[in-house]
């Protein structure tokens, strides 16, 4: 499965990150940013920290624009 730019595709990519931090990127077929996202956020929510890391990653989705 694979959400292309766009609004829908990102709407579904934010809300897979939501749930778990890269996934939304996974979906989107960015597979080192999803890795990054995904242990970022694990490392990071041990110092409490993994939030911030959670929220980027729905920005991230969100907002992702493909280069033309």
């Amino acid at each position: 499965m694979s959400a292309g730019q766009g609004s829908t595709g990102n709407v579904i990519a934010a809300v897979c990150s939501f749930f778990i931090p890269g996934l939304g990127q996974l979906v989107q077929g960015r597979l080192l940013k999803a890795i990054v996202m995904f242990v970022l956020a694990g490392v990071l929510w041990i110092f409490w920290l993994g939030w911030i890391v959670h929220l980027w990653s729905i920005l991230d989705a969100a907002l992702y624009k493909p280069a033309s």
